[in-house]
């Protein structure tokens, strides 16, 4: 994997199958790769460069030949331009991942008492807007963490 540009070393699609090579010594070349997905090298050798997008089968391929459920979430949030709500998910340890879900959780029965108290009355008022929008937040803050344990389980299971 010589003469590698900086636009291909930083390439998700590639550090992907760099990492995977070392459990598959097909992924170490492109051909190599590309026959297993039975695509056209050259079309894979565009993707790793970021000369195209992949297609969503060719993304969900990749995911499942290189062990790396993280590529369809950087596909959905990076590429697709109906992913831009999902929450970017990182590879992090459970470890990590478990104290983040413990300080969302902690956090949630407060949200829970916001959201009741705004709600009470059926109407949402200019000053229940910014206490609506941390609501909005945390929730957000909370399938992040929970797209990160997925990610997790897929790769390490």
């Amino acid at each position: 994997m010589s003469n590698i540009t900086a636009e291909t070393s930083s390439n998700a699609f590639y550090q992907a199958r760099c990492a995977a090579s070392a459990h598959n010594e097909q992924l170490k070349s492109r051909e190599g790769a590309a026959d297993i997905m039975s695509i056209d090298r050259g079309r894979l050798y565009r993707i790793e460069k970021g000369l195209i997008s992949p297609y969503p089968e060719e993304v969900h391929l990749m995911a499942d030949l290189y062990n790396a459920p993280e590529l369809r979430n950087y596909y959905c949030t990076e590429m697709c331009p109906l992913g831009c709500e999902i929450p970017k998910a990182d590879v992090v340890d459970l470890d990590r991942i478990t104290i983040q879900a413990l300080s969302s959780f902690r956090r949630l029965n407060k949200t829970k008492e916001i959201l009741l108290d705004i709600t009470e009355d059926g109407i949402i008022t200019e000053d229940e807007k910014p206490d609506m929008q941390k609501v909005l937040d945390d929730l957000e803050e909370l399938e992040a963490v929970a797209q990160n344990l997925r990610i997790w389980v897929k790769k390490n299971l």
